[in-house]
């Protein structure tokens, strides 16, 4: 498990709607394959409902992901959009996890918030708790990295993601040492 004990590794509900302010920020988008159903505002010019399976659907222009954080999905979007090279992921910052590996390879730049996010609940209410987690955004795209670059978000932005270091994880590592 790559979370404290205190948190859950799905989540009661997989619809956290993104903060409009963050999509005034880096939008506008083309599509919004994760949209939720009946949300209160426009992420994208398109957008595809879990009734419309996103994932299986054809992915066109510039996208926006806020896919579900079930750490049993959230890997299959992200490499998709990796696939796809032209979108902003907002995901939180499971730096460790397996599925955040397509952003270490292939993303053109991150973005690590200073600040937890408040999602939004469907009725556009804003969530009276934080994320539960760090939260970063994931440019895929020169023009996306430039974007996130000139949003004016604060956090500490990563421009270059050259690996360092092996393969093997810390706890291999350490217990090689020994």
């Amino acid at each position: 498990m790559t979370i404290g004990s205190h948190q859950r590794t799905v989540g009661k509900s997989q619809t956290h709607l993104t903060p409009p302010f963050i999509i005034h920020r880096l939008g506008p988008f083309d599509l919004d394959p994760c949209a939720a159903l009946g949300q209160p505002w426009a992420t994208a010019k398109r957008h595809f409902t879990i009734e419309d399976d996103g994932l299986s659907q054809p992915w066109g222009g510039r996208v926006w992901l806020n896919p579900p954080f079930d750490r049993y999905q959230v890997g299959r979007w992200i490499g998709k959009l990796a696939e796809h090279g032209n979108g902003i992921c907002l995901v939180h910052a499971r730096t460790e996890a397996d599925w955040f590996r397509p952003i270490w390879e292939r993303a053109d730049a991150i973005l690590f918030l200073a600040d937890r996010l408040h999602f939004h609940t469907i009725d556009g209410k804003r969530q009276p708790a934080n994320s539960g987690a760090p939260i970063v955004l994931a440019a895929f795209g020169e023009a996306n990295a430039m974007q996130l670059a000139a949003c004016g978000l604060p956090g500490f932005f990563v421009t270059s993601t050259s690996r360092v270091g092996g393969q093997q994880s810390l706890r291999e590592m350490e217990l090689a040492h020994e």
